[in-house]
């Protein structure tokens, strides 16, 4: 009898250990439409896979209401396990002591098998520290690409196979376009992004001091060249006959172009698969324009979207699914699936190939276009991304700017030229309470 009873509770304890409910970890993310359905999709099959961890996504509102949102739960002590932080905020996340659980310390705690070589270099190295160790995982990795409407470019007299692959070329089809009848020729989404930040990287210009603040805290924003004041002249003149339409911040202006109302659109390539659904029209996907004249473009763009952070003060349990979770997200089989019905980057070799070898890019060429746009050229200090502190905060100055420019309250000159002085000054706050 009594070596029954120790048999018995081990019997007992397996059983509850066998029905113990799987740890939850809240993943907080900033996705809509197809996007969002799909982080549903791949939480539940990770779910489905293992029964010691659930992952539960949360919607928190954009990219900066996710963001904030997390930093005020840290301070309240009730932060979620997992969220989406914009590439913008990548430095702040950085300099946020005690707050971040770096993936790579994660990874190896957990006994995860974790090679940051498997990922494609352009998107770790942003993500990473300069001895290469990442501190957070790459997710939905994206780039800026020109869509444009195929069916309006027969309209318009202009080669629906052939889109403009420079700016002088840009400028006149957008012309065409809205002489044809449309209410605009084009649009843009993420002015600071696609239009300053990529503009400069894919003509190899420097955007900030410092490798773009990559090499230190201090640093200086540089973008007011005589280049940048050409090119938003040349839009901001378009902009008096509507051939160039303004949709707002962010990614506000996407209706403008599904809608059918402008010809041309700048947008990241996340944006392809709600292109793809709501579209009723035949369009394509190009490379961002380049000014010919200068010298070395073009040269490679650079990745937007946003990585996975952890957050402290969790438990062995929750750090061990989470470890999981990211090691799923990197199979192939998971990147693939996300890449080839989000347009997002996949974020490994691996399932770059995958998708080619499935035949993916046969009926679906855009994505492609993207992956090999920000791997046209090896990165220079110009083109390896952008981190500076508060760059959320420089982002809202230069959209507020670009807005007073469209309204006429300032040139293009002293509106760049302001970007870049109130910009300098809140680095230099940023460096100040990070020193």
């Amino acid at each position: 009898m009594k070596r029954i009873v120790p048999i018995m509770i081990c019997l007992a304890f397996l059983a509850a250990s066998a029905f113990a409910e799987p740890v939850s970890v809240e993943f907080w993310h900033a996705m809509t439409g197809k996007n969002a359905d799909m982080v549903q999709k791949i939480a539940d099959n990770f779910n489905a896979s293992q029964a010691a961890c659930k992952i539960v996504p949360v919607f928190k509102g954009s990219y900066s209401d996710t963001m904030n949102a997390g930093i005020a739960a840290f301070r309240a002590n009730a932060a979620p396990g997992i969220i989406q932080v914009y590439e913008v905020g990548t430095a702040t996340m950085m300099a946020a002591k005690g707050a971040v659980k770096p993936v790579y310390k994660l990874m190896a705690e957990n006994n995860e098998k974790f090679d940051p070589k498997i990922y494609i270099p352009t998107i770790t190295s942003y993500y990473s520290t300069s001895k290469g160790e990442m501190l957070s995982m790459p997710f939905n990795s994206s780039t800026g690409v020109m869509y444009y409407n195929k069916d309006a470019f027969k309209k318009a007299g202009l080669d629906p196979e052939k889109p403009p692959v420079t700016w002088p070329e840009f400028f006149e089809a957008a012309k065409k376009l809205k002489a044809s009848g449309m209410e605009g020729g084009f649009s843009t989404n993420w002015i600071s992004w696609i239009q300053l930040e990529n503009f400069s990287a894919w003509h190899n210009q420097s955007f900030g001091t410092k490798a773009n603040g990559f090499d230190g805290l201090d640093t200086q924003l540089v973008f007011n060249t005589p280049l940048t004041v050409k090119h938003l002249t040349t839009i901001y003149e378009l902009s008096k006959d509507k051939t160039f339409i303004y949709g707002g911040r962010e990614n506000k202006a996407n209706p403008l172009f599904s809608s059918g109302q402008v010809g041309m659109h700048f947008e990241s390539i996340g944006g392809y698969a709600n292109f793809k659904a709501n579209c009723k029209f035949d369009f394509g996907v190009a490379r961002l324009p380049y000014y010919p004249d200068v010298k070395g473009a073009p040269q490679n763009s650079i990745i937007g979207g946003a990585s996975l952070w952890v957050f402290t003060g969790k438990t062995p349990a929750e750090y061990k699914g989470i470890a999981d979770f990211f090691s799923y997200l990197s199979l192939p089989e998971t990147q693939a699936l996300w890449h080839q019905n989000t347009g997002y980057l996949p974020i490994t070799t691996a399932a770059y190939e995958l998708t080619k070898k499935q035949g993916f890019y046969k009926d679906n060429p855009g994505p492609e276009v993207a992956i090999k746009q920000l791997l046209n050229k090896a990165p220079t200090a110009n083109s390896m991304g952008i981190r500076f502190g508060n760059f959320n905060i420089i982002r809202e100055i230069e959209d507020q700017t670009w807005e007073d420019i469209l309204a006429g309250k300032i040139s293009v000159k002293d509106g760049l030229d302001k970007m870049v002085a109130e910009g300098n000054k809140t680095l230099r706050e940023f460096e100040r309470l990070n020193k």
